[in-house]
């Protein structure tokens, strides 16, 4: 299905301030710019976002830029000296929300306390991403997303059993904290706008986010003193659902549905397996998920990847093999979907970049506008403001402003 392009967005109209950097805060910015609201970024002049300058450069700029940047615009603006403090209040007094991930008591330390702005904009919602929170004993500790995935109690169970545990390879403590505080601030805006309420602040910990989605970690615990470890590519307590080596790879199989056991036991031939009464649930599949593996892999170890998949792709079980950065640029399902765009940067390169999740149908999202230049918008947000053109020359003659 080819999804309508350039449609204004469900959020048009939406205005948002995001002082925060790197990841976590930014990429709710970029979620909800991809949706049409108007996502104006603070940076500090000179250096601006150090995102700017992380991983792979392409003319000075981090092509992961490029992505977490889209649909917004770039203001260079020293928060650190008052006259910046104080433009900064005149730009949150007009915004629906603002977002920043700095740590706990920095905007108070800028006269910028979420109750000094809504002295001005009682509307104001206010998405605050930390390590720890606002409150709590750690809360003044500072906590990346490699943190949070320690302490929320996913990086315990990643890896092989007795090994040392390793991250997942990108920042998913950043990216899930980001995407609660996205939803905190819908939901916000609706209790705002729909039920007649006030603007409010959102307190997301990296910690908490992940923590989150640790499923039955704790109920495990708290009933059965069980403590959850690493299994490598397994699934504990769900069978079978595991890598299995091929011929020529890897793939990755999912037979853990009653119904899909026994389809895959018969595409498998193992017929014998898939009408024992002792796995027709998922509590006996698990007390024998030994057999199980081993019966699945002798299959898939004397065929390749694509007859496995083929195979059980007709008999309906989930299946696939692990995806490079390559195989889902050319995968024809990915393009189908519009989930690879082409982005001409301001420097004038086409680059392929992710498209817009989730899928609304009716008002899309899109990418209206590549990633700024550092303060490619500063002149335009501060005659928004009504800064005459003498005012911005005098304030970016005291560095105030770049």
């Amino acid at each position: 299905m080819q999804l309508p392009q350039l449609s204004p967005g469900a959020l048009a109209g939406l205005r948002v301030v995001e002082m925060g950097q790197l990841i976590a805060g930014p990429f709710a910015g970029k979620t909800l710019g991809d949706f049409g609201a108007d996502v104006v970024k603070i940076e500090p002049p000179g250096a601006g976002d150090p995102l700017r300058n992380w991983r792979m450069i392409q003319d000075g700029t981090s092509v992961w830029w490029q992505v977490q940047s889209r649909n917004k615009r770039s203001i260079a603006l020293d928060l650190r000296s008052p006259e910046g403090q104080g433009i900064a209040r005149k730009l949150i007094a007009q915004a629906d929300v603002l977002i920043e991930n700095f740590r706990p008591g920095t905007l108070e330390g800028w006269g910028m306390s979420y109750e000094q702005l809504a002295a001005d904009n009682p509307g104001l919602i206010m998405l605050r991403i930390s390590g720890y929170g606002q409150t709590g004993p750690y809360r003044d500790l500072p906590g990346f997303g490699a943190i949070g995935e320690a302490m929320g109690g996913l990086r315990h169970l990643t890896g092989e059993p007795g090994r040392v545990p390793v991250r997942c390879g990108i920042s998913i403590g950043d990216t899930l904290a980001a995407l609660h505080g996205t939803i905190g601030v819908l939901t916000a805006l609706y209790h705002r706008n729909v039920n007649g309420g006030k603007g409010q602040v959102i307190d997301v910990a990296l910690t908490e986010a992940v923590f989150n989605v640790m499923e039955s970690l704790v109920p495990e615990y708290s009933a059965f003193g069980a403590v959850r470890e690493p299994a490598g590519s397994a699934l504990p307590g769900i069978a079978p659902s595991n890598a299995y080596r091929c011929s020529d790879g890897v793939v990755l199989i999912a037979g853990n549905g009653d119904s899909i056991f026994k389809r895959l036991m018969q595409a498998i031939g193992r017929e014998d397996l898939g009408g024992d009464p002792g796995l027709a649930d998922n509590a006996g599949r698990v007390a024998r998920v030994e057999e199980l593996d081993r019966a699945i892999e002798d299959w898939t170890r004397t065929r390749g990847v694509a007859q496995v998949l083929q195979v059980l792709g007709e008999a309906k079980v989930p299946a696939g093999r692990v995806y490079t950065a390559k195989d889902i640029v050319e995968d024809p399902h990915y393009r189908a979907r519009d989930m690879i765009l082409k982005q001409r940067t301001r420097d004038g390169h086409e680059l392929e970049v992710p498209g817009v999740v989730p899928k609304l149908l009716g008002t899309p999202g899109s990418v209206r506008s590549s990633a700024p230049k550092l303060g490619d918008d500063t002149d335009a947000v501060l005659s928004e403001l009504q800064y005459s053109p003498q005012d911005i020359a005098a304030l970016r003659e005291r560095k105030v402003v770049a």
